[in-house]
């Protein structure tokens, strides 16, 4: 069978290793050599990354998926998308939604995975249909969950109903905890292939207990025909298996791929100097934890609730908040791990064990899932949990909501008169002060050899080599430096 791969370097591994925090000068070093590797598909961004880059660098995200569209010529292109939101956890506007997507495409994104951990069929098929009038690729999600509700047979279901999705090409499984393992990898993943004929099957696993490869191993066997991987820099742990590794049992097993393995050191090294340069984690495999099966968090979500936790003088709280977490979960329907209802099971762990009183505190995200105002619940939840739910005065505010449903030309009055597209997106997903930084600032930065970091150790090192020069000195017409060993 041949084997394509989706790279998953610049989106998902960043994001898991590197909080979404990968600057277009970061990436670029690596542009080149993943353009020509072969990748099936490259997966590229998302509105979480938009929002980092802009808020913790007021740096353009527009102009960085341009420049990093611009470096990868030839190859398709992916972003990521909840079917209700595009940033937050509030349900978006599908006027903005529409927007995004049109938007996406016109920068030369054209793929889009779409998911719904409550897997809102109608509402899936809705923005499978968005994304196809719009021009782009619908790849609607199969998000796995280790629950009592989801068996084999649900996620078979819902697979076999999207391969009817008129413009779906390909379907998508992924495991975001981590937690599915081989000998249930054994019976769902070929129902899942029987399920939707000769479509074409993604496998997406994190390798948070480092069992994911074993599991893309099966996903092979059962007719999988396109892994998931990222270069090993920014693979392992929190992320997804290393496209070098993969590769290797691949052909191991006798199938064939279309990667230029040639391009695999330059990636690496090029990552690994912006991570060091960054001061980013490396990947390295995880040790086994048999309590990820118990709390399911996402990868990358564990290290923001730790890091949460710490910064408020908790971080002795974090192994309550674990154990919390299970029950939290089955109490609230037993949601699909993912975000963002992974997100609120956390945060509701963290309020029970503060106030030592469950639920007496209950965020509105938390009380809009239990209305079903983000799709139906898998399964009804906790009866005495509901109760206290339901008597709080959010949950009797909220009883008569509904989605907000704006037209766009409704939407443009709350804005400067003929802003672009991309201007309004980026002021409706943000804040107006924190668009204006970003104007201010001027324009990314896109050269990694213009890292002071870089130059200063250079330097160092060169002058610190017993046999090496004794002094250095650069100058312009505008400035001079000169460092001289004493």
């Amino acid at each position: 069978m041949h084997i394509d791969f989706v790279d998953q370097s610049l989106r998902d591994g960043q994001q898991s290793l590197w909080g979404m925090r990968m600057r277009a000068y970061e990436g670029a070093e690596a542009l080149p050599h993943l353009a020509r590797a072969g990748y099936r598909t490259i997966d590229l961004t998302g509105a979480g990354m938009f929002t980092v880059l802009l808020r913790e660098y007021y740096d353009d995200p527009w102009a960085t998926l341009d420049f990093q569209v611009k470096n990868l010529p030839g190859n398709e292109l992916r972003s990521g998308l909840r079917t209700i939101s595009a940033v937050g956890f509030a349900p978006t506007p599908q006027a903005i939604l529409d927007l995004w997507i049109q938007t996406l495409i016109k920068h030369g994104a054209t793929s889009f995975w779409l998911y719904d951990c409550l897997f809102d069929m109608p509402t899936m098929r809705h923005m499978v249909n968005v994304v196809r009038d719009a021009g782009g690729q619908p790849v609607p999600a199969i998000m796995y969950g280790l629950t009592d509700v989801h068996d084999d047979a649900f996620f078979a279901d819902r697979a076999r109903e999207m391969a009817t999705w008129e413009g779906v090409e390909s379907i998508y499984v992924e495991d975001a905890a981590g937690v599915l393992k081989p000998e249930r990898a054994r019976t769902l993943l070929p129902a899942i292939r029987a399920a939707v004929g000769e479509m074409p099957l993604e496998m997406h696993a994190h390798n948070t207990t480092g069992l994911a490869q074993h599991n893309y191993v099966v996903a092979v066997e059962s007719g999988f025909n396109r892994l998931h991987t990222a270069s090993r820099p920014l693979a392992n742990g929190a992320s997804l298996p290393s496209t070098e590794m993969m590769v290797a049992i691949i052909e191991h097993m006798g199938h064939t791929h279309g990667l230029d393995t040639s391009t695999f050191a330059p990636v690496a090294e090029a990552l690994t100097r912006a991570a060091q340069a960054g001061n980013h984690p490396l990947g390295v495999p995880a040790e086994f934890d048999p309590r990820i099966y118990d709390h399911q968090l996402p990868g990358g979500m564990t290290g923001t609730l730790i890091n949460q936790l710490e910064r408020h003088g908790m971080g002795d709280k974090l192994p309550e908040v674990l154990a919390e977490i299970p029950q939290v979960r089955i109490d609230l329907g037993s949601p699909i791990m993912a975000t963002p209802f992974s997100q609120f099971v956390g945060i509701q762990a963290v309020l029970n064990i503060i106030t030592g009183d469950p639920y007496s505190m209950v965020p509105d995200e938390v009380v809009h899932y239990a209305l079903g105002h983000y799709g139906p619940l898998p399964s009804p939840i906790a009866p005495d949990v509901l109760d206290r739910i339901l008597s709080t005065p959010r949950a009797k505010q909220f009883a008569d909501w509904t989605r907000p449903d704006p037209s766009l030309t409704e939407i443009r009055k709350n804005f400067p008169a003929g802003i672009s597209d991309e201007e309004l997106l980026l002021r409706f997903m943000m804040s107006d002060e924190e668009v204006d930084a970003m104007l201010a600032k001027g324009p990314i930065r896109t050269d990694p050899r213009r890292s002071a970091s870089n130059i200063v150790n250079a330097i160092t090192d060169l002058i610190a080599d017993p046999g090496g020069s004794t002094s250095f000195a650069v100058s312009t017409p505008e400035y001079s430096v000169k460092v001289s060993k004493r």
